[in-house]
């Protein structure tokens, strides 16, 4: 086992910034055209929406404490234990910022705010908490489409606007299947490391093949999201999407790589996310 992931900076996973801060602005792209826009609440949104993302991060290997537990050989396994437990303790702290910031939210836009924000919240929480831990569960990939996905899109939009819509909701989808296709990319990176731990994520129990399947289908999936978009006219334009077809070969070609050469998989897939995010938020401007 790897025990350097559970320092600080490998737990916080900054590369990761990117979801939250592309998944807020979709909802706040879409939010520009209302009356009701508040750009102080776009950027407490953009706040909140980073804080509850490092938490996410930093709480993601806090179930790994109790493998550590059952085989503590040497100090470094008790340092690794330690950093767990830090780790956690920043990551609530984390999430108690983006809470006080959500209710401040609240008391503008009103309640219905405060139940997208705890189901967010537990949400969050529980991707690697028991009893929940869908992480281990095989769930991550899907209900990460929803928690981190459409929910932060539509609750962004909510907290900016007020209001919410079925079109936004639409809009949210194909950052939505890049909000999962990242997590994606990180069980398929760490696919032998998971088999070894017993770590029962969604590609260790369909199979590596058919895991490189999905990542596939769910890119495909994302471009012809934004087309049928454009094609209802809830997508003014297609042409700032154009650059991250150049980011979309490179990770798929590693995915026949080996283990070592696989690393690189997750970075390439972020810089898809981010580039593909941010024309897509321009697309929704416009």
């Amino acid at each position: 086992m790897d025990l350097s992931k559970y320092s600080f900076r490998r737990a916080l996973r900054p590369f990761s910034f990117t979801v939250a801060l592309v998944v807020c602005l979709t909802g706040i792209a879409s939010a520009t055209v209302s009356s009701a826009f508040s750009s102080l609440s776009a950027a407490l949104v953009l706040a909140g929406g980073l804080l509850l993302q490092a938490g996410v991060n930093l709480i993601n290997d806090y179930a790994d404490r109790h493998q550590l537990e059952t085989n503590i050989t040497n100090a470094a396994h008790l340092r690794a234990m330690i950093r767990i437990e830090q780790n956690f303790r920043i990551g609530l702290t984390c999430f108690l910022l983006a809470s006080v910031i959500a209710l401040y939210l609240v008391t503008q836009v009103g309640l219905g705010l405060l139940w997208l924000a705890l189901l967010g919240i537990i949400g969050a929480l529980g991707y690697t908490l028991e009893p929940m831990n869908y992480k281990r569960r095989g769930l991550g990939v899907v209900l990460v489409f929803w928690f981190m996905g459409v929910l932060m899109v539509s609750g962004s939009y909510f907290a900016v606007t007020g209001d919410l819509s079925a079109m936004v909701v639409w809009q949210s989808v194909p950052v939505s299947l890049l909000t999962s296709l990242l997590l994606l990319s990180n069980e398929l990176r760490d696919y032998e490391a998971d088999r070894r731990d017993n770590i029962a994520t969604l590609s260790v129990r369909i199979g590596y093949a058919r895991a490189s399947g999905l990542y596939l289908i769910m890119v495909i999936s994302t471009y012809l999201s934004a087309m049928t978009l454009w094609w209802s006219g809830a997508l003014q334009s297609l042409w700032p999407l154009l650059p991250s077809l150049l980011c979309a070969l490179p990770p798929y070609r590693l995915l026949q790589a080996d283990e070592a050469q696989r690393k690189a998989l997750t970075p390439l897939t972020g810089r898809l996310f981010l580039v593909f995010g941010l024309g897509y938020c321009l697309a929704l401007f416009l």
